[in-house]
């Protein structure tokens, strides 16, 4: 076999195929020249499959192959591992990714390894069918096109599966059984190939008209993951162990084999090997010393009749674990402490079948901070040659700047970058170890995030497109995609035209956004449905889900479930307001006019009903009985606050004591708030949350106050934006990201300054006070305006 070829990722691309009109089906356009193809001997999923291609060139040969698969792929040439995809999205949003491929004269093998795993798939990953797609442009492609070349394929062995316990909604994980394994497949060797079985027809998404139920392919939206050699850690435990059911035994330092510890350092480092006497249980706790998101990989010798268990969490608990409920919170305490505490965790089983320097790998990666490496051998010692790790996530890298003299506020700076890093793959996620799911509440604190901190527009306009498409024939939104188990959260419908305003108001591109309007007519129609006699909105079915306030069941404001919610119509108000200048924005002024005046209608009327006089403030509820930071946020954001109420609310707001409060996630709004009405002491305060974090051990922005589920939720990373939209005051001052007002609110700050990344260019900002005054110095790329105007 032949060595030396290279495949080259190609992003963006040109659609391929889309101008021959003389194939047949899929509308006469956008037709691939290969099918899709399967494996027949493969039975139902979960299961992992190869396909093989063995060719023979007489002389080099160059290609652009585009490749995808369901459910996903990794791409093996000459048994080098060179690509995985394909990228998230749903049926009718199929991503390829495309490849330039040169080939030296000579024997060569393509291998695809794909994975599908059905019910025990990701909540994120969409499916139809187990297959695999290669489609090439040149002209030796008939020798390679699936359905056309001589492809073949097997079912690998030695692939189970186990469930994901508390990490509900990631998929199930793996436990591999090196006896059975095909430990050439890579290479295309072994036994057992047979010629693939062709499925059916290929086709752009662009030239679909009509067609049974198929993979719409669109080009890949994203670059390549980050794909990173990460060799770190700290063993902080190496203790003997009667069983490997750890997780019922607090970690002791009592326990601690000391005289072990140097050589396992040495594994985890990459500087040496372990081995483990046979008939031997040890577990390893490793500090990665930060929060990561990688792929392990094992490499190991002789062992046979062992296990070796990764597992990762993201801090160790307090408190014993429930083994009849691992969902329920437990306080975690400080995060960079382990003694006494206990490790859960998630991750993959390793078998090795006593041969020599055998790879294990994984197919999906993992997350968190710690480690558990848990081994136990049978009669044969284990040498664990390497360890180490191969991190992933979306290649955000920060691009803006803030400084000031208050360290505070410098310290959580790379905890919240972090936090969103981790949270950026293929799509944003709610959090990496639970869920990996993209919501659109979370959404739009992370694309808002995004804004604050690179340029890199891609996963924003991703997300707002895959909501958009997420839609409903009720025009609402489904709360979280991809994903395929249905969750509608009507308020989370709301906040994505909030998105689509954030995109038009800091990026200004006019086609984009035209293209969701559709969308957005949608969801405020889903809502005026559900308008009652008295003009308000009554309960949406769905989850009306706004906030983890834990006086509000299941984050529901109060007669939200079932009633008439004064948080969710001050939400609608304040929406209705945006959409009505999205309206003006793409050339719909009468379209706009009726927004407005639904606006102004819904703010009276929800003024008018939710007013508690005796308390001076809004009520969530019709009988006055709670109360709560959100409403009054809300409907100040909106605009539609009667003028008589408005200086009663922002008093209200700040300096009522028995308010329900704003959780980490909506304390955006209340922030926002704080900027709006000047109440700039009160923003510092509430940032006190984000100033304890590195103290308490953090790596990454928590999910809710304690106990917290989740150490990574980047939603919590909403700071970073508003240190440069809030407190240097860069904002748009109209919608097109051409025009900028910034007016700086150092509140107890003398100085600050910073960089927010824009398209065209950075634009910085300088302020300082002096004299009890504020100067400063603005600087703008070409073609954008920035006006200084301190309050």
């Amino acid at each position: 076999m032949k060595s030396g070829g290279t495949l080259t990722r190609v992003f963006p691309v040109a659609e391929p195929f889309s101008g021959d009109r003389s194939r047949f089906g899929w509308g006469g356009r956008g037709t691939w020249p290969a099918r899709w193809i399967g494996c027949a001997q493969a039975g139902d999923p979960p299961l992992v499959v190869a396909y093989r291609l063995r060719v023979r060139l007489a002389r080099p040969a160059r290609l652009r192959l585009h490749l995808t698969a369901d459910e996903r792929y990794d791409f093996f040439l000459d048994g080098r591992h060179v690509a995985r995809g394909s990228e998230r999205g749903d049926r009718n949003n199929w991503f390829y990714e495309s490849w330039d491929l040169a080939l030296p004269a000579g024997s060569h093998t393509l291998v695809a390894r794909v994975w599908a795993q059905g019910d025990q798939a990701a909540f994120a990953q969409m499916a139809l069918r187990p297959g695999f797609l290669l489609a090439a442009e040149g002209s030796h492609a008939d020798r390679f096109n699936t359905g056309t070349a001589r492809w073949e394929a097997k079912r690998l062995g030695g692939y189970g599966f186990r469930p994901p316990d508390d990490a509900w909604g990631t998929g199930w994980n793996l436990d591999i059984n090196g006896a059975a394994f095909d430990w050439d497949h890579a290479r295309g060797g072994g036994t057992g190939w047979r010629p693939v079985t062709v499925l059916g027809k290929a086709g752009n998404a662009s030239g679909a008209n009509e067609w049974t139920p198929a993979h719409l392919l669109r080009p890949a939206q994203l670059p390549p993951m980050l794909d990173s050699p990460r060799q770190s850690g700290r063993v902080r435990l190496v203790e003997a162990m009667p069983t490997l059911a750890t997780r019922g035994r607090p970690v002791e330092a009592r326990h601690h084999l000391g005289a072990e510890a140097g050589v396992w350092q040495d594994l985890v480092s990459g500087r040496g090997s372990v081995t483990i006497p046979a008939r031997t249980k040890r577990r390893v706790i490793v500090d990665l010393d930060d929060y990561v998101c990688a792929r392990p990989v094992l490499v190991t010798t002789g062992g046979r009749g062992a296990q070796v268990r990764v597992h990762w969490e993201e801090g160790l608990y307090e408190g014993a674990p429930d083994p009849k409920n691992w969902l329920r919170h437990r306080p975690k305490g400080n995060r960079n402490e382990i003694e006494g505490k206990y490790f859960v965790g998630v991750g993959d089983v390793f078998r090795p079948d006593g041969g020599r320097a055998r790879r294990f790998d994984t197919l999906w990666w993992q997350a968190g901070r710690y480690l558990e490496i848990a081994v136990e051998t049978g009669n044969q010692p284990l040498t664990l040659n390497r360890f180490a790790l191969r991190e992933t996530r979306y290649p955000l890298t920060p691009e803006s700047r803030f400084a000031t003299h208050d360290t505070r506020l410098l310290a959580p700076i790379p905890i919240m970058q972090r936090a969103l890093q981790m949270c950026s793959h293929e799509t944003y996620m709610d959090c990496p170890y639970y869920e990996q799911l993209m919501y659109v509440g979370d959404t739009r604190l992370e694309v808002l995030a995004t804004y604050a901190t690179t340029r890199d527009d891609r996963l924003p306009r991703k997300a707002i497109t895959l909501f958009n498409e997420s839609r409903l024939i009720s025009g609402f939104t489904q709360s979280r995609y991809p994903s395929r188990i249905r969750q509608v959260i009507p308020p989370f419908s709301l906040w994505w035209i909030g998105m689509v305003y954030d995109f038009a108001l800091w990026l200004g591109d006019r086609q984009f956004v035209q293209a969701q309007m559709p969308g957005v007519r949608a969801v405020l129609d889903a809502f005026k449905a559900c308008l009652n006699a008295d003009g308000l909105v009554e309960a949406p079915n769905g989850w009306n889900y706004m906030d983890w306030v834990p006086a509000w069941r299941d984050g529901c404001p109060p007669d939200g479930d079932l009633g008439v919610s004064g948080v969710i119509n001050w939400q609608f108000a304040l929406i209705l307001s945006h959409a009505a200048e999205l309206e003006a924005w793409v050339g719909e002024p009468e379209l706009a006019a009726r927004n407005r005046r639904l606006a102004a209608e819904v703010g009276r009327r929800t003024a008018k009903a939710f007013w508690s006089a005796r308390r001076g403030i809004l009520a969530d509820d019709f009988k006055h009985r709670r109360f709560s930071e959100h409403s009054q946020c809300l409907a100040l954001l909106s605009g539609q606050l009667p003028p008589a109420y408005r200086a009663k609310v922002t008093k209200g707001l700040f300096d009522d004591p028995d308010l329900e409060r704003t959780t980490i996630y909506f304390s955006h709004y209340l922030l926002e708030t704080c900027r709006l009405t000047g109440r700039m002491d009160k923003f510092f305060a509430r940032l006190q949350q984000w100033f304890d974090l590195p103290a308490l051990g953090f790596k990454t922005t928590l999910e809710h106050p304690e106990p917290s589920r989740s150490d990574c939720h980047a939603w919590g990373a909403h700071p970073l934006y508003h240190y440069l939209a809030s407190i240097l005051g860069i904002r748009p001052a109209r919608l097109g990201g051409r025009d900028f007002i910034v007016s700086p609110q150092l509140g107890p700050l003398n100085w600050a300054s910073g960089s927010f990344p824009l398209p065209q260019g950075d634009l910085k900002v300088e302020v300082r006070r002096e004299g009890g005054r504020i100067h400063g110095s603005v600087s703008a790329p070409r073609g954008l305006r920035a006006v200084f105007r301190p309050r």
